[in-house]
């Protein structure tokens, strides 16, 4: 059980974790939540061949190809000691990428929030609010993001993910308005209300989101077994905060898309060798799609690749069109991040494209303009009607 702690500089900081049921000691304090129907997660794929400059240049063309496509968010993800993946700085690759695009969010999915104290993630974001104002998101999440070894190199306490719950409620205070008596503040952060969004691929994470009122994107593209049991813990826990009014669920799944069936299945085996590399604890760059997979992988790995991918829809607009709808009928989603690694920057962008057209064809919401806060908080939007 997680005791309440005040701290000498004021900040008030406490959760307390009962028969799985997280009950804190902080007031409401996160920031306005904008909610739409499709976003991008980027986990920056850095291609064999490539340095991690061309990976960047790579997400700052496909950001604003989403933008022009009437995507709402773009977020990218926390992870270190990783060749493939660019996006280790990940506030800084936020800065980036909403340099290089003008409307869409953009955000973290996510900030490792147990890799950092609570007032540096609220300074960085903070700083990005300031220079792009309306457009940022916060998402938490508890994992490590890397392994053991460079856990340790990034100085980090193995049981700090236990104080998860405290750093959220310290996060948010920080990211508030000054409280009486509180004497660190986070500048530039203090007030800027970035809305916070938790991040899991377990029943933990949804407590967690349901009891702060918060948003919950669940990692299905590559964990899915609890999917299912997680959203609906999600829904029947979820307290209305002050910023959002009902549960929002935020699954993502793989989407490769192309002209053929075939086409899209080939473009797929990037995404299947990376999930190889990964339960063989060899994790490399994305490497380019094969013809055939069964000569790489054994009856045991294919199962386990498999599994893990569950949640992806493959092949071409019509295929596209009806996995989509599956999918969102099985989960409730209210709205889809949408993971995409294919080694063709052109073959990801036209995937991204066909995205967007099945989008259309189900009736999906097509943004043309960043929301208003009250668009995003039906009950917000009342009070001030009233």
């Amino acid at each position: 059980m997680m005791r309440s702690r005040v701290s000498s500089h004021g900040l008030r900081a406490s959760a307390t974790m009962r028969f799985g049921v997280i009950t804190p000691s902080f007031s409401s304090l996160f920031g306005v939540i904008v909610l739409k129907a499709l976003s991008v997660l980027d986990l920056v794929p850095v291609r064999q061949g490539d340095t991690p400059r061309e990976a960047l240049a790579n997400a700052a063309s496909l950001i604003r190809h989403v933008e022009s496509l009437g995507f709402t968010r773009y977020w990218v993800a926390e992870h270190h000691n990783m060749t493939g993946i660019a996006s280790a700085a990940t506030s800084v690759v936020i800065g980036h990428l909403a340099a290089a695009s003008s409307t869409i969010r953009v955000g973290s999915g996510g900030v490792m929030l147990p890799n950092h104290s609570p007032l540096v993630i609220a300074e960085q974001f903070g700083t990005l609010e300031s220079l792009f104002p309306g457009r940022i998101d916060l998402g938490l999440g508890r994992a490590p993001g890397t392994d053991m070894e460079t856990l340790y190199a990034m100085r980090r306490d193995a049981n700090s993910a236990d104080r998860f719950p405290d750093d959220i409620a310290e996060l948010a205070q920080l990211l508030g308005p000054l409280e009486p008596g509180q004497r660190v503040r986070a500048v530039p952060g203090m007030d800027t209300q970035v809305p916070l969004f938790i991040l899991g691929s377990s029943l933990y994470g949804a407590q967690v989101a349901a009891y702060f009122g918060l948003p919950y994107g669940f990692a299905s593209h590559f964990a899915p077994a609890a999917l299912d049991q997680a959203l609906s813990v999600y829904r029947t826990r979820f307290r209305p905060s002050a910023r959002l009014s009902r549960p929002w669920a935020m699954p993502c799944v793989n989407v490769i898309a192309a002209d053929t069936d075939a086409e899209a299945r080939k473009l797929f085996t990037s995404q299947q060798q990376r999930v190889l590399e990964m339960i063989r604890n060899d994790r490399g760059q994305l490497r380019a799609p094969v013809d055939d997979m069964e000569p790489l992988w054994s009856p045991a790995e294919k199962v386990q690749v498999m599994r893990m991918l569950e949640c992806s829809i493959v092949g071409s607009l019509d295929t596209l069109t009806e996995g989509l709808k599956r999918f969102i009928e099985r989960t409730g989603a209210d709205e889809i991040i949408a993971a995409g690694t294919i080694f063709d920057h052109e073959a990801r962008l036209h995937s991204y494209g066909l995205l967007a057209q099945a989008a259309r064809r189900l009736g999906l919401p097509e943004p043309s303009r960043a929301p208003t806060a009250a668009e995003g908080n039906p009950e917000l939007a009342e009070a001030r009607a009233a």
